[in-house]
C-alpha cells in the first residue's frame, strides 16, 4: 500500500504508501473525513493562473512552458529526497528560465489538504506516508490530472519509444482506478514477501521452507536455539498481508484475491483463506512469534529481526534501505515468496506479490501540470532510475535500470525472486482501493487481534467478512473492481 520510505527520524508512525493512517484507532478516520469534505467543497475555477502551454518539440514532447514555475512536493520518507533533488536538477537544466520550488515533508495531507481546498495545489506530489491523501477521494472528486499524455509522450531516452512502453508490467494498470484514465504514477517497484538472513538460515543448516510443515520445522529448530521464527510490525499489523495475501493467492489461485478486492460476498470464507489464517495462527500457538511483537512498531520489529532475534519478517523491498543502519554487513539479506501449504496449492512456489509503490500525482488544478508530468518523464529515464536504485536499494517503474550497477544483497535477491515468479506475480489492491478497510479493520482489528492470540482464525474471518460487507454496502465509498 502501499507505497514505498519510512520516516527519516525512525520515530514516525509509518512508512510510504503502506502506512496511511495514525496507529490510534480512534483517530485514524478523522483526517479521511475532513479530507473528503475538503475535496467535496474544493472549488474555484481559478484556471486563469495556469501556465500557458509551451511549444511541443522532440525535446519537449509535453509542451512545457519553459519559463513557467514548477512546484514539486515529495514525501520525506525512507527513500530520502536526494534522488528527487537530482531529478529536479535535470529539469532545471532543461528549463533554465523556470523557477522550481522543491520541498519535502512527512505531513502530506495536513500540508496540502488546505491547498487543494483553496485550488492552489503543487504541480507534482509524492502522495505517500502516514498522511497520504486518499487516492479514491481525489480521483472521485476530479482532483487529479489524467497522466495519459505523459504515458503517450516520447520517453526521455528514446524518442521512438513511448513512456508507457518503458514501464514494468502492471504499472499503468495500477494507476487506473476506474476506466481508462491513469491518475497515479507509481514510481518505486516493490517486492513484498518474507525477508530473512541467509546466514542465519545456514547456521541452522536449513533451507527456506516451501511447505508449511517445513516452515514449522525450521521455526522449531530456531526456537531450540533461542531464536524466534517470526516477528512483524505488531502496532501496524497490516504488514502481515505482505506475505499472507500472496500465500492466499498461491493456495487458492489469484481469483481468490480478486474476489476479496472486489468485495464479493463470502470472499473471505474461501477455504484458502481459512487454511492460511490457520497456518499463521499456528505460529502464535506454537510460540514461534518473537515475544512482545504485538507491541512493536515497524522499526522496532525490523531492528529485532536484524539483530537475529527472529528469522523471518513480512515486509517490502524498502526494508533494506530503511534498516541499513542496523543490518549487519554479513547478514546476507534475502527475500522469498511466501511458503505455501503443500503440493495441492493452485500456484507454484515462487508466487509473489510485487507492484508499484510511491504514488506520484499531478493535481487537476496544478498551475503547471505539463511541468509536473515532465518531471516524472525525467524520473522515468534510465539514468534517473539507476540513480534511485543505487541510492535507495529499490527498483523503479522503469523496466530496467540495473545494468552496470552493483546490486545490494536484498535487491539482488528481489530481482531473483521476480525471475523465479515469472508470470506468477500477484497484486492485491485493497491497500490502494480501501485504505480504512485494509489498515484499520483487516489489519489492526482483524489480523492484529488474531496474531496476538485474542481471536481465533474463525472469529477473525467472520469479523473481516463483516467489515468487507459493510464497505461494499457503504454508498459514500467509491467501489472498484478488477477489469
Amino acid at each position: 500500500m502501499g507505497s514505498t520510505s519510512a520516516h527519516n527520524n525512525r520515530e514516525g508512525v509509518g512508512r510510504r504508501d503502506l502506512i496511511k493512517r495514525s496507529a490510534a484507532l480512534g483517530l485514524i478516520s478523522v483526517p479521511t473525513m475532513s479530507f473528503l469534505s475538503a475535496c467535496a467543497s474544493s472549488g474555484g475555477d481559478d484556471n486563469g493562473d495556469k501556465a500557458k502551454a509551451g511549444k511541443k518539440t522532440a525535446k519537449n514532447p509535453l509542451g512545457v512552458n519553459d519559463t513557467a514555475g514548477m512546484e514539486f512536493v515529495l514525501f520525506d520518507g525512507g527513500f530520502g529526497k536526494e534522488y528527487a533533488e537530482d531529478a529536479v536538477k535535470i529539469y532545471e537544466k532543461g528549463f533554465p528560465e523556470a523557477k522550481v520550488k522543491f520541498s519535502a515533508t512527512q505531513k502530506i495531507q495536513s500540508t496540502l489538504q488546505p491547498r487543494f481546498n483553496q485550488g492552489t495545489p503543487p504541480d507534482l506530489i509524492d502522495n505517500s506516508g502516514a498522511e497520504q491523501m486518499d487516492m479514491g477521494v481525489l480521483a472521485g472528486k476530479k482532483q487529479l490530472t489524467d497522466l495519459t499524455p505523459l504515458l503517450d509522450a516520447a520517453s526521455y531516452d528514446d524518442p521512438n519509444k513511448k513512456v508507457r512502453d518503458t514501464l514494468r508490467p502492471g504499472i499503468v494498470e495500477m494507476g487506473r482506478l476506474d476506466g481508462d484514465p491513469v491518475w497515479i504514477m507509481y514510481y518505486a517497484y516493490t517486492v513484498y514477501g518474507v525477508w530473512y538472513s541467509q546466514k542465519a538460515l545456514d547456521s541452522l543448516d536449513a533451507e527456506y521452507p516451501q511447505t508449511w510443515d517445513q516452515m514449522l520445522a525450521v521455526c522449531e529448530k530456531a526456537k531450540k536455539k533461542g531464536i524466534a521464527g517470526w516477528t512483524y510490525a505488531g502496532k501496524y499489523p497490516y504488514y502481515l498481508p505482505f506475505s499472507l495475501y500472496p500465500m492466499i493467492g498461491k493456495v487458492g489461485g489469484r481469483e481468490v484475491l480478486d474476489a476479496i478486492d472486489n468485495l464479493e460476498p463470502n470472499a473471505w470464507k474461501h477455504p484458502a483463506v481459512k487454511a492460511c489464517f490457520d497456518a499463521y495462527y499456528e505460529l502464535y500457538k506454537k510460540g514461534y512469534v518473537l515475544k512482545g511483537t504485538p507491541g512493536l512498531d515497524h522499526i522496532q520489529s525490523q531492528t529485532a529481526w536484524a539483530k537475529g532475534k527472529a528469522l523471518f519478517i513480512p515486509n517490502g523491498s524498502w526494508v533494506e534501505n530503511e534498516s541499513a543502519n542496523v543490518i549487519p554487513k554479513d547478514f546476507d539479506l534475502a527475500v522469498s515468496a511466501p511458503t505455501g501449504i503443500d503440493s495441492s496449492d493452485k500456484l507454484p512456489f515462487g508466487t509473489i506479490w510485487a507492484s508499484g509503490g510511491e504514488p506520484f500525482i499531478v493535481p487537476a488544478k496544478a498551475k503547471n501540470a505539463e511541468g509536473g508530468m515532465e518531471q516524472l518523464r525525467i524520473m522515468l529515464s534510465e539514468a534517473s532510475s539507476k540513480n534511485f536504485t543505487s541510492k535507495v536499494k529499490s527498483l523503479t517503474a522503469f523496466n530496467g535500470g540495473t545494468t552496470g550497477i552493483t546490486l545490494t544483497p536484498g535487491l539482488k535477491s528481489g530481482v531473483a525472486a521476480l525471475d523465479l515468479a515469472g508470470q506468477n506475480i500477484l497484486n492485491p489492491r485493497l491497500q490502494d482501493w480501501y485504505v480504512q478497510l485494509q489498515k484499520e479493520q483487516i489489519g489492526v482489528g482483524g489480523l492484529g487481534e488474531m496474531m496476538a492470540g485474542r481471536a481465533t482464525p474463525a472469529e477473525t474471518i467472520k469479523k473481516i467478512q463483516a467489515f468487507a460487507d459493510a464497505t461494499a454496502k457503504d454508498t459514500s465509498i467509491k467501489h472498484y473492481k478488477h477489469q
